[in-house]
C-alpha cells in the first residue's frame, strides 16, 4: 500500500517522494491517519476502506473548491485514490500551532469572505458527500426551504427510523423546517459543512485553516450555528465574522433547527444521548 500511495504522490507532485518513515497521527474519528516522512517533505495521509473512495474524492473536491475562492487556508491535497482493500488521500503536512486573539478574528474574517463568494444560483452541490461518516445528499435545489427540509432534516429522520429512533411525525417535522425557513431567501453560499472546533486549526505562522469540509452551497448561518453547538468558538471569532458580513438577527432563532441536522447525525453515528437531545430540539422547532 504505501509503495502505491508514494508512486502517486510522485506522480501528483512530479518530484520523486519515498517513505523514509512514517507515524501514526490523529485522522479524525473515522479514519487512521499518518504523517508520511521523506528526505525533505512531510505528508499526511488518511486511510479507511477501499469502499470509501468516494468520500475521499468528495473531500479533495471541496478542499479545492474553497481553496479557489482564495479567502481562507485549507489543506491543499495532493492526491487521493484507492488500493487493493484501502482508500486514502494524502494532503499537505501542516504544522499547527497556539491560536490567539488575533487569529481567530482572522478566521472569522476569512470564513464570512468566504461566505460572500456565491459560484452557485441553486443550494447543494456537484456531488454528494459525507457527514463523519454519513452520507449527505446535495441534490442542486432552487429553495433553501426545500433542500434543507428534505436533503437535510428528512434524510436524517429517514436514517434515524431506521435504528429505531423515534421522534414524532415526520411529516409534521419535516413541513415545520420548510414552513419556517419559507420566510427567508438567504443567496447560496459556499459553506464548510461540518465547521466544529475539531475542524478548525492556525498554523505555526498564526494563518487560520479549516478542514475535513463537508462542503455544498447553502445558507452560511448553517456554519455559524455549528461552531455554537460544542461549546462555541472564541468571541474574537464571531466579532471579525460580524465586522465582515454582519448576522441577521433571526439567525438566533434558526439556530437550534439548524444543529438539529448535527445532532440527529449524531445519533444515527453514536446513538445515547443524542436521541433525546434531538427530541428537545425537535419540541423546540415545533413550537417556534
Amino acid at each position: 500500500m504505501w509503495t502505491q500511495i508514494s508512486e502517486h504522490i510522485s506522480q501528483a507532485t512530479g518530484k520523486s517522494f519515498t517513505i523514509e518513515s512514517q507515524k501514526s497521527v490523529s485522522g479524525g474519528c473515522i479514519n487512521q491517519g499518518y504523517c508520511l516522512i521523506g528526505e525533505d517533505t512531510k505528508y499526511f495521509v488518511k486511510i479507511n476502506h477501499a469502499s470509501q473512495v468516494e468520500m475521499f474524492t468528495a473531500e479533495a473536491l471541496g478542499l479545492k473548491e474553497m481553496a479557489e475562492t482564495q479567502t481562507i487556508r485549507v489543506p491543499k491535497p495532493i492526491c487521493w485514490g484507492m488500493t487493493e482493500r484501502s482508500s486514502y488521500i494524502v494532503l499537505e503536512w501542516l504544522e499547527f500551532g497556539r491560536s490567539s486573539k488575533d487569529s481567530w478574528d482572522l478566521m472569522g474574517r476569512n470564513l464570512a469572505n468566504m461566505h460572500q463568494y456565491q459560484g452557485q444560483s441553486k443550494f447543494g452541490w456537484s456531488q454528494n458527500n459525507t457527514i463523519g461518516s454519513t452520507p449527505q445528499v446535495n441534490n442542486w435545489t432552487e429553495k433553501w426551504s426545500d433542500f434543507f427540509a428534505d436533503h437535510r432534516i428528512g434524510f436524517q429522520l429517514k436514517l434515524a427510523s431506521r435504528k429505531g429512533g423515534n421522534f414524532g411525525n415526520y411529516s409534521q417535522i419535516v413541513e415545520k423546517v420548510r414552513d419556517i425557513l419559507s420566510t427567508i431567501h438567504p443567496q447560496p453560499s459556499l459553506v464548510h459543512g461540518d465547521l466544529w472546533s475539531g475542524n478548525a486549526a492556525v498554523t505555526e505562522a498564526g494563518e487560520p485553516v479549516i478542514l475535513d469540509p463537508a462542503t455544498y452551497y447553502g445558507d452560511r448561518e448553517v456554519d455559524i450555528a455549528m461552531t455554537e453547538l460544542f461549546g462555541g468558538f472564541p468571541a474574537p471569532f464571531y466579532r471579525g465574522y460580524n465586522e465582515v458580513f454582519p448576522l441577521d438577527e433571526g439567525y438566533k432563532k434558526r439556530k437550534t433547527l439548524y444543529n438539529l441536522y448535527h445532532i440527529l447525525n449524531h445519533y444515527n453515528l453514536f446513538g445515547g444521548g443524542y436521541g433525546s437531545q434531538a427530541n428537545y430540539m425537535i419540541q423546540e422547532v415545533l413550537k417556534s
